[in-house]
């Protein structure tokens, strides 16, 4: 009688050592997740311009693990919005409003490239979520704060870029909408008179409005009449503005103007 053979045994596949492993899904949403809480620190000047700190006391306040702190760090630095200083820690770059208004001029011409490609590109669902958004800015804009803004303005610009299709502009336009949401959020929350959205609602609601309804034009005229708003910003912010909210480490300066003041 014939012996029964034995099932055979699956063959190992060799692995290379060497081989780099493949990324886990869970660190690169903790990298997003502490990028995206640093970038709120610093649109709301909690991480106030002009600060130094240790990568120990951003992980403190973040919430996050050494690893996402540093791969968000690294992408803070090349957004150019805080610099690391070998055995020094690191530093929330200053705000200086001559070179935001300058590469305001640069957001104007890519916002105008991203916004045409959008509004030629984008499909049913996205044209939805557009018209979406802009109904909750028409029944809600009037009472939002300035934080819940910048999460739905946040919202406007991902759709957007999503819409035009080219990853290419996206590294470069994310830093410029975090510089400008900053400006944004110093502007209504620390110059006198400004506390107002309204202005910068239906400065949004009439781009949506234009490229949800493919009109290419009517949405880079928008874009560019949300641009020239931003611009009117910086005479405000030069005149009003202390020094010390764009770089805290001037602070020194302004204790000693009190100091040298004449007492009455």
């Amino acid at each position: 009688m014939a012996s029964r053979s034995s099932p055979s045994r699956p063959k190992l596949i060799s692995v290379d050592a060497g081989a780099p492993a493949a990324p886990r899904r869970s660190d690169t949403n903790l990298s997003q997740l502490a990028y995206e809480r640093i970038e709120e620190l610093l649109v709301t000047c909690q991480l106030a311009p002009g600060r130094f700190l240790a990568m120990h006391e951003l992980q403190a306040m973040v919430g996050y693990g050494r690893t996402p702190v540093h791969q968000a760090v690294s992408r803070l630095a090349a957004d150019t919005l805080l610099h690391i200083t070998p055995r020094h820690g690191l530093r929330i770059a200053p705000i200086d409003l001559t070179r935001d208004r300058l590469l305001l001029r640069l957001r104007r011409d890519m916002e105008r490239f991203v916004i045409r490609l959008a509004t030629e590109r984008s499909g049913a669902s996205q044209r939805n979520r557009m018209q979406h958004i802009k109904r909750q800015l028409i029944e809600h804009g009037a009472g939002m704060t300035v934080e819940q803004f910048n999460v739905v303005d946040r919202h406007i610009d991902q759709l957007f870029l999503a819409a035009a299709q080219e990853p290419f502009v996206e590294g470069t336009l994310r830093p410029l909408h975090t510089i400008f949401r900053r400006i944004g959020w110093i502007y209504h929350m620390q110059t006198p008179g400004h506390t107002d959205l309204h202005g910068t609602v239906q400065g949004h609601i009439a781009v949506i409005d234009a490229v949800a309804d493919g009109k290419v034009e009517d949405a880079i005229a928008a874009s560019d009449h949300l641009m020239d708003f931003v611009d009117t910003m910086f005479d405000t912010l030069e005149r009003d503005v202390a020094p010390s909210l764009l770089d805290c480490s001037l602070d020194s300066d302004d204790s000693y103007l009190a100091l040298s003041s004449p007492r009455p």
